[in-house]
């Protein structure tokens, strides 16, 4: 008597809701990949390129914070003359900067 009778409104056809509905999570992936996949993967491509052209003699500062230069060089691992007469071994991938010479006093 007080309450009137309520009724449901024709859904939409359901080709329109799926392509509309899969707008906002495609737009998503795109804005993802360019903000954040892209630049990674141009970071790693230029880490690489400097990391092949690392030659004896260079200055170098590694992930850890030491800062060395360049004294036998391996496929995997280059010594690094830290000090005179202390050589370490680390692994190519630990450098992570390539100083300009004469940094290192």
């Amino acid at each position: 008597m007080f309450i009137s009778n309520a009724y449901a409104q024709a859904a939409a056809p359901a080709a329109d809701s799926g392509l509309l509905g899969m707008l906002p999570l495609v737009l998503m992936f795109v804005v993802l990949y360019f903000v954040m996949i892209r630049p990674q993967m141009k970071r790693q491509k230029e880490h690489k390129a400097m990391i092949e052209a690392l030659g004896k003699g260079d200055e170098v500062v590694t992930a850890g914070g030491l800062l060395g230069k360049v004294s036998k060089m391996g496929e995997s691992y280059l010594s690094l003359e830290i000090a005179n007469g202390v050589e370490i071994q680390v692994q190519r991938s630990a450098v992570v900067q390539v100083l300009p010479k004469g940094s290192i006093k």
